[in-house]
C-alpha cells in the first residue's frame, strides 16, 4: 500500500504515539500500519483452543478477523442463534469466554477508550470477564481529548451504526448526530469509558491500525 499521502503519512505518525500513551495506562498496546499486520498481530494473540467471541464491531471484520477465528477456533457466535431467546443466551455465554474481540466508538489520544452500547453485552465485556480483551482501533477514531472523542462516539459512530442496523430513530434517518431521543428502538443506552487496563483482566490489548475503519 502507497502510504505517501498526507493521511497515513500522520497516521504513521500519531499511532506510535498514541500506543505510548495506552502503554502507560496499563494496556498493552502495538500500532500497525495496515489491516493485514493488524491481522497477523491479533491472531499471534490468539491459541486455537481459546474459546472466542466479540463485540459488534465493523472493524474485527474488516481486517478479517472474525472470519479467521469462525474458522480457527471454537467461538460463541450470536448470529448463529436459530431464536432471540437463543441469541440472548448465546450472549450471556459470551460474557465468560476466554477471549473477547472488540472495536472502539473513539479513543483519545492520551490513552483512553469510549464505547456506547444497546443492550450492554459489549461494554460490560471491557470491564470484566474475560481473561484476554482485544481491542481493534483505526487511527481515524482516535481524538484530541476527552470531550472530542465523547462527541465522535455519540455524534458519527453511534447514527452511522443504528442505520446499518435499519433502526427507526431520528440518527439513524440521516446518520448525522445524536438526537438524545426517546426510541424504543435507541442503541446508545449505556457508555463505557477505560482510563486504564481493568485490574482483573489478564491481557487488554490496543492494536492501533492505520487505516480508516469502522463507524
Amino acid at each position: 500500500m502507497d502510504r505517501s499521502d498526507m493521511m497515513h503519512r500522520m497516521y504513521d505518525i500519531k499511532g506510535p504515539l498514541v500506543a505510548k500513551k495506552f502503554a502507560a495506562r496499563g494496556f498493552e498496546a502495538v500500532y500497525c500500519p495496515t489491516k493485514e499486520e493488524a491481522l497477523k498481530q491479533a491472531i499471534s494473540y490468539i491459541p486455537e483452543t481459546d474459546v472466542v467471541s466479540w463485540g459488534g464491531s465493523v472493524s474485527i471484520n474488516e481486517i478479517g478477523l472474525r472470519p479467521y477465528v469462525l474458522e480457527h477456533n471454537p467461538v460463541i457466535d450470536r448470529d448463529s442463534a436459530k431464536t432471540p431467546e437463543e441469541r440472548v443466551e448465546l450472549m450471556r455465554k459470551a460474557l465468560l469466554c476466554d477471549t473477547f474481540l472488540m472495536g472502539a466508538n473513539a479513543a483519545v489520544q492520551d490513552g483512553q477508550l469510549i464505547n456506547i452500547d444497546g443492550n450492554g453485552n459489549r461494554v460490560s465485556s471491557t470491564l470484566y470477564g474475560h481473561q484476554k480483551v482485544y481491542f481493534l482501533v483505526g487511527v481515524n477514531k482516535v481524538a484530541p481529548d476527552f470531550e472530542a472523542a465523547l462527541w465522535r462516539a455519540r455524534n458519527v459512530a453511534a447514527p452511522k451504526r443504528a442505520q446499518s442496523m435499519g433502526c427507526r430513530t431520528p440518527c439513524a434517518a440521516k446518520a448525522d448526530r445524536c438526537y438524545d431521543c426517546k426510541s424504543p428502538e435507541r442503541i446508545c443506552r449505556g457508555l463505557a469509558v477505560l482510563w486504564a487496563r481493568p485490574n482483573a483482566t489478564e491481557e487488554m490489548e490496543v492494536v492501533l491500525i492505520g487505516e480508516a475503519l469502522g463507524m
